[in-house]
């Protein structure tokens, strides 16, 4: 008679393990299942964004470091940065750059705000101000710029006729080194002013009105009304805006290029995109155009991390 075999049954440790195991298993099945569509959506948007967005940026840091001589592809090291930094104009780009950003904040960053101001003064009529005031975002960067460019003619340009008008003598507006950037300035900031001044728009509504009436019963004029209520409630607005103002300007190319041929009289509008487009496309020296433009995104980078560091700082 043999013996009789036993069977070791699972501990009840085990039981709760595969119990357990199996459920979670199913339910993210089940949760893949009923975010497919959402995880297709999602994944196409990176995708598209790390092949149009991080592989030229990725492409741009490896083409700095390389030459290209007869169709052959070698690594250069530093080489494409000295001969950036050893460049006459390079220094010329740079300062050119600097002004236009500078003159841009002054009017481009300081007119929209006024702008928006008096439209929050309005009661009637808002919508159709506020399209008026968008309205030149609308049309295409180069329409703009080549209705300036009529408009800066030397002989019959709207601008010299005004002047004419008032008796005062005709400028060479994009022929003279001296007016040549402010009038590039004064074209940017009519075709890129509307978008900032409905977003100080938008701010300028969210503050309350108790705040306003605070300050009329302290005695506050006008001017301490904008400075004591207006800015301190639209501060993140404004140096966001800010921001985003000098990295938009450190960037200009349309409007040099089509309206000053991009170098401007004695090289009065040469820009550092300016100077990347000389170096790809006039000179087919594409590492030191990368190069370049390395130095840029670097510069502005400068400037988002001190954004970033500034605003904690204010937060904490």
């Amino acid at each position: 008679m043999s013996a009789p075999t036993l069977t070791r049954r699972p501990a009840a440790s085990e039981h709760g393990a595969l119990g357990a195991r199996e459920p979670r298993q199913g339910a993210f099945v089940r949760a893949v299942r009923r975010n497919l569509t959402a995880h297709a959506f999602l994944i196409g948007a990176v995708l598209c964004f790390g092949f149009f967005s991080w592989y030229p940026m990725v492409r741009e840091v490896i083409l700095a470091f390389q030459k290209t001589e007869k169709g052959v592809v070698s690594w250069a090291g530093w080489s494409n940065f000295v001969y950036v930094f050893n460049d006459p104009d390079f220094a010329l780009a740079w300062r050119n750059t600097a002004l236009f950003t500078l003159l841009a904040l002054l009017l481009g960053f300081v007119v929209p705000f006024v702008v928006a101001l008096v439209l929050n003064e309005f009661r009637h009529a808002r919508g159709y101000l506020r399209l008026l005031v968008y309205l030149p975002v609308m049309l295409p960067p180069v329409a703009s710029v080549l209705l300036f460019k009529y408009f800066y003619d030397p002989g019959h340009g709207l601008f010299n006729r005004l002047l004419e008008l008032f008796g005062l003598p005709a400028q060479q507006w994009l022929q003279s080194s001296d007016t040549a950037m402010l009038s590039l300035v004064i074209a940017s900031t009519w075709m890129n002013m509307g978008g900032a001044c409905l977003i100080y728009l938008a701010a300028l509504q969210t503050i309350p009105g108790e705040l306003y009436e605070a300050a009329e019963l302290d005695g506050a004029g006008l001017l301490r009304k904008i400075w004591h209520v207006t800015v301190p409630q639209t501060r993140l607005i404004l140096s966001l805006l800010f921001l985003m103002q000098i990295i938009a300007t450190m960037q200009v190319f349309t409007e040099p290029f089509l309206l000053t041929g991009g170098a401007g009289p004695e090289g009065s509008t040469t820009t550092v995109v300016h100077l990347i487009y000389q170096y790809a496309f006039n000179f087919s020296n594409y590492g030191a155009a990368a190069a370049l433009g390395l130095v840029l995104l670097v510069v502005l980078a400068g400037f988002s991390a001190a954004y970033v560091r500034l605003n904690r700082a204010e937060q904490e």
